[in-house]
């Protein structure tokens, strides 16, 4: 059974594409037809679509990886904020740090600069610094928290992306692609769908459009995790991976996303490989500066 009906979607605004003129012709098979100069979108693919994410990041929070949520434009933010918090995933709705994927172990090092000053504020140190060093320090952790608190409890490298606007957020796609990272996204009828391995063919600019996919998506996620909850308590601590592999085999999900799933290799190195040099959390406070400014 479909998880939403054409009405639902209509309703949210999830039909209404770009202007004509603005669109981009790899979207061809999901839209409808052109209204006022207007493209409208196939809903009845949506929903297609929008089952096969769905039952997609069920697998993947079934099996206990984490699916990145990535939405920086204005109306997406809070919405995103929102409903991803309350099924536990990360999300970055600020802006996207420059090789969040790529240059993963430096990300993880600013995001342990956060937690070095809170042992400050618990060890005494913070209260034998001058006044200024303390309003620099304080600043530098609220620029930090701004900016990667959503990932903090992200300690490898996610087993997705799901994007609200591909255009906006290329160079995530960029990076995602890379690494060989499953993208799940609303696609408007100005993207370039060729690249996503689940495209949802949506109104991306509409808050009701954006409120309704991410909400049915994140429920999909929820049952995944009471799945799994399920599954522990029933079996013994450790599940045997080779069932867990097996079981994933069998599913209906494309390869690419059953490697991303079973693949170990994505895991973070060690701190002792990995160590960054020193100064490079500090190049990404002055970058999240000079956007400040700009």
């Amino acid at each position: 059974m479909p998880r939403t009906n054409f009405q639902e979607l209509l309703d949210a605004g999830v039909h209404f594409g770009h202007l004509k003129r603005k669109w981009n012709p790899a979207m061809a098979p999901y839209i409808f037809m052109e209204r006022n100069g207007i493209h409208i979108i196939d809903l009845e693919k949506t929903i297609v679509k929008l089952d096969e994410a769905a039952t997609a990041m069920k697998h993947i929070a079934r099996s206990g990886k984490k699916i990145l949520f990535v939405a920086t434009k204005k109306q997406a933010k809070e919405i995103v904020a929102e409903k991803v918090k309350q099924v536990n995933m990360p999300y970055v709705t600020e802006r996207w740090p420059g090789g969040m994927l790529t240059n993963f172990p430096t990300i993880r090092k600013a995001v342990k600069k956060m937690g070095s000053i809170d042992k400050m504020a618990t060890d005494g140190t913070f209260a034998n610094l001058s006044k200024r060093e303390k309003l620099q320090v304080t600043r530098q952790r609220a620029k930090l928290e701004k900016t990667l608190g959503s990932i903090a409890d992200l300690t490898r490298l996610p087993s997705a992306l799901f994007i609200v606007d591909v255009c906006k957020e290329h160079i995530a796609v960029r990076e995602a692609k890379r690494l060989g990272i499953p993208l799940f996204a609303m696609v408007d009828t100005n993207s370039d769908p060729s690249d996503i391995e689940f495209p949802i063919p949506a109104n991306d600019d509409a808050s009701k459009s954006i409120s309704l996919i991410v909400g049915l998506l994140c429920q999909a996620i929820e049952e995944g995790l009471n799945e799994r909850k399920l599954e522990k308590d029933k079996e013994p601590a450790q599940k045997d991976k080779k069932f867990m592999r097996k079981e994933l085999e069998t599913s209906d999900l494309p390869d690419s996303v059953i490697q991303a799933i079973v693949d170990e290799d994505k895991e973070v190195e060690s701190e002792e490989e990995n160590l960054v040099e020193e100064g490079e959390e500090e190049e990404i406070i002055a970058e999240l500066d000079e956007t400040d400014e700009e």
